[in-house]
Order: structure tokens, then sequence, then C-alpha cells
């Protein structure tokens, strides 16, 4: 794609979500901001969780695990399900009962300030580096496609992305978000089926054809149970229920958007919808892999070292038709900040409800301080980026990225000790378990990898980090006078 296609895909992209913004942000209040009014429509909610769900990075991921993983994604794909049914039967109701805008008002409620504090400073650790990490990754796209060949630098380019997401949240937030991530994951999906479209007419094949040839392929095995690298059905299963109870359940961002919808009913509905819709969407993805590993078999095409550059390439090297380069970035677009932006909201609303406490200010006095602080939030993600550019390094990146994971473990240990048991807690001590948790469980990777050489900690190391956190709460226990 030329800059000039390039640039017309990213107006027409961002005219769609300023108007969208420009609809549902008149006469936004911060009840609107925070939490929709509480009128959110579940089905949109449903949608735009799948926006939510699936970065930019995942976008170009899945599709390229498929050479080393064949479909074992979809193992921790079916694990989600259970982890989403406990979500909607569990947590929800209690967020509901307690009639909560920060999810971590729990935690005071249930152990005390210092477990409240410790539970959304981990929350805004891991959301902060984590959308920042995708965002740099998504700057560095536009960079190479658009802005490097017009000589505009990167903190420039940088500056815009942020600013075009500021734009469109600033009035609006969650109301505003829960369209924007619909419409964005309409886009996405719209984009890997016309990819698919694509490869499928290249080879000559009609449907059937590309069910019989992804269903003979040696890509799509989905169930292991010999192999204890990552990849065995129960490693991906479980992995899959405790990651969506901790990435999800215990999320903000996430559970902000449920917490808009009309009511607890409606709510768990779009839970369980939204958790159905989830698999045949990464179907896709994996579909898409594999059928674009079969195209570059057939075609003799050279695979790049690495697997996340393969469907970039695969697209933009002149492998198919130029309307499926133009689809793809406008997918990588939307899958890049249907994540980003209801990450920012969400940020906005913890720091502002969790840190600074400003809950019970006047209509007004909240608006300025919530503004200030969606303002303050954006400044920092800019500057992380800028960091993560100047340290120019992918694999310690990724290396930051995958740390900044290790705060969910914590917060799962947290809640599960508060719903599965009626004990109080030392609260002082409560940020020390949470930090000596997540340094346990990089310790015992590191030593398992050299003990055992043919088994490898996969996604199950969130279970042992909230096993460990709940674990130090046993010990700081107090028993409940009133249990």
């Amino acid at each position: 794609m030329s800059p000039a296609e390039v640039f017309a895909v990213i107006l027409f992209y961002f005219a769609l979500l300023l108007l969208v913004a420009w609809i549902t942000s008149r006469k936004a209040s911060n009840f609107g901001f925070f939490l929709g009014n509480r009128k959110s429509p579940w089905y949109v909610v449903a949608i735009g969780m799948i926006g939510s769900s699936i970065s930019g990075v995942t976008f170009v991921s899945v599709p390229g695990w498929v050479a080393s993983t064949q479909f074992s994604y979809l193992q921790m794909v079916l694990g989600y399900l259970l982890g989403y049914a406990i979500i909607a039967s569990f947590l929800l109701p209690l967020y509901y009962r307690l009639n909560l805008t920060s999810i971590y008002g729990y935690l005071e409620h249930r152990f005390g300030k210092r477990s409240y504090k410790t539970g959304a400073v981990f929350f805004l650790i891991s959301r902060t580096i984590g959308s920042a990490f995708r965002l740099y990754l998504m700057a560095s796209v536009l960079q190479v496609t658009i802005f490097s060949r017009l000589q505009v630098p990167f903190w420039i380019t940088v500056v815009i992305t942020l600013a075009l997401i500021l734009l469109y949240t600033f009035r609006g937030g969650i109301k505003t978000i829960i369209w924007t991530d619909m419409l964005q994951a309409l886009l996405f999906i719209g984009a890997v089926v016309v990819c698919i479209l694509a490869v499928a007419r290249e080879m000559h094949l009609d449907f059937s054809g590309v069910i019989t040839s992804i269903a003979e392929s040696k890509y799509s095995r989905i169930f292991f149970f010999d192999e204890w690298t990552g990849k065995h059905f129960f490693q991906q299963f479980f992995s899959g229920a405790f990651i969506a109870i901790a990435m999800t359940g215990l999320d903000q961002d996430m559970m902000q958007k449920n917490l808009s919808c009309r009511n607890l009913k409606e709510a768990q509905k779009n839970m369980y919808w939204y958790s159905f819709a989830l698999v045949p969407v990464n179907l896709l993805f994996l579909s898409l892999g594999a059928l674009l590993y079969l195209y570059a078999d057939w075609k003799s095409i050279p695979r790049p070292a690495l697997s996340d550059d393969f469907f970039p390439m695969m697209v933009s090297g002149g492998y198919l038709p130029h309307f499926a380069s133009v689809m793809f970035m406008l997918g990588i677009i939307a899958a890049a900040y249907s994540s980003a932006d209801s990450a920012l909201t969400a940020l906005t609303t913890s720091f502002t409800v969790d840190i600074l406490n400003a809950g019970e200010k006047t209509e007004q006095e909240l608006k300025r301080i919530r503004q200030r602080v969606h303002i303050f939030i954006t400044l920092v993600l800019l500057v992380i980026i800028l960091i993560f550019r100047a340290i120019n390094n992918q694999s310690v990146i990724s290396a930051i990225f995958t740390v900044a994971g290790y705060t969910y473990g914590p917060l799962l240990g947290f809640f599960a000790f508060g719903l599965l048991t009626r004990w109080k807690i030392r609260d002082a001590w409560a940020p020390w378990v949470a930090i000596a948790s997540p340094v346990i469980c990089l310790l015992l990777e590191r030593l398992l990898s050299v003990w055992f050489t043919s088994y490898r900690l996969g996604y199950e190391l969130l279970i042992l980090n909230g096993l460990l956190t709940f674990a130090g709460l046993y010990f700081l226990r107090i028993k409940n006078p009133q249990g």
C-alpha cells in the first residue's frame, strides 16, 4: 500500500469513530463516562468486548502461531468458556450487589484499604504497560507504512495516535467506548473474513474446499495429550479458565463494560454470548493462519524467521490481492485501538475512583478531576511508548510486557480468598504478599526450566501466582468475628 492509501484508510477509520463519539457523548455526565448511565445494550457490549479482548498483537500473532502450535490455542479458548461462566455466576452478581464503579472497591469492603489500594495499583501497572506495549507496536506499524516515508519522527506518530484516542474518548468514556468497540470488532472480523476469501480465491477453493484443505492439513490438530511443553490439553484448558477469570473478571477494563449494562441479568446474558462468540472468532484467525501456510507451501514462499511477521509479510509482500492489504491495515488498526481506547477509559476510572478517592466529589469537581486524569494517563502512555522506542530491543520489551502480566496473579489470589473464605486478614501486610508472589513465580520458572528439561511452564504460571497469593493471605488471616 502507498502512504496515500494508508492515510486514506486511517482518515476513513477515524472519521467513523469521531462520528460515533459525537453521537454518543452528547450530554455525557460522569455517570455516563464511568458506567454509561447503566443503559448499554447487552448485545452491543458483547460484540465490543470481542474487540477489547483481541488486540493488534493477537491479530497478527494467532495466524502465525499455527505453524508451531497448530489449532491448540482452541484448547485455551474452550477453557475461557468455563472461566466466563464463573464470572457470570459469581463475580457479576457480587459487583452489582455492591453497586461498584471500580471492581477493586470489593477488596476494601472485604479486607481493608491497603488491600483495595494494592489491587488497584496492580491493575494500573499491568494495564498501563500492556496498553503502552500494544500501542507501541501499532505506532511502529504506522511509522513504517506511512510516516517514515513522509519523514515524520516516531514521537509525532505516537502523539497523533494517542491524541486521536483521547479525542474520541474524552467526553463520553465508556458510553462511547461500547459503540466504538463494537464498530472496531466488526471491522477486524470482516478483515479476517476478506483475507480468508482472498487466499481461497488464489488457491481456487470454494467453501467446502477451504474446510477440507484445512481439516486434512498438518496444521489442524486441536487436542494434545502427549506433550507437557505448554500445549497439553489440561495445561491449556485450565490456564484458559483462570486467564478468563483474572484478565476479564478481575480487570476493570472488561468489567466496566459489563457494569454499564441495564441490570445483572443483561450483564450475564452479555457474558455468555460473548464467551460463545469467541470460539468461532478465534477459529477464523486460526483458519486464516492454516490457509496462509498452505498457500505459502503451495507457492514455495519463504517464511520469515518470526511467526508474528508471517501474516503481515503475506499481505504486504504482494502475495495476495491489493484489497486484502487494505483490509489488513484496517483490521490491525481496529484491533489495536479497540483494546487501547477502552483501557484508557478504565485506567482513568480506576485512578480517579481508587487512587484519588474522587467518587464523592460534586459533579463538576469530579468532571474536572477525571478529565485531568484522562490527559495524565495519556501522557504516561506516551512516555512509556517512547521509553520502549529508546530501548529498541523487542525481547526486552516483550519481557517487560510478560512481567506486567504477572500482576493479575495477586488479583486472582485476593478475590479467591475473599470469595472462598470468611477470614479477615492483617490488611497492612497485604501489599507485601502481592509483591512476593510474582517474584517467587519468576524464580520458580527459571529453576524449573533447569531442573526439568522436558516440562515447560505455560500460562499455568497465573494459577501458581494466584495460589501463592492465596497462601500468603492464609498466613495473614484473622477469623472474622461475624463469620
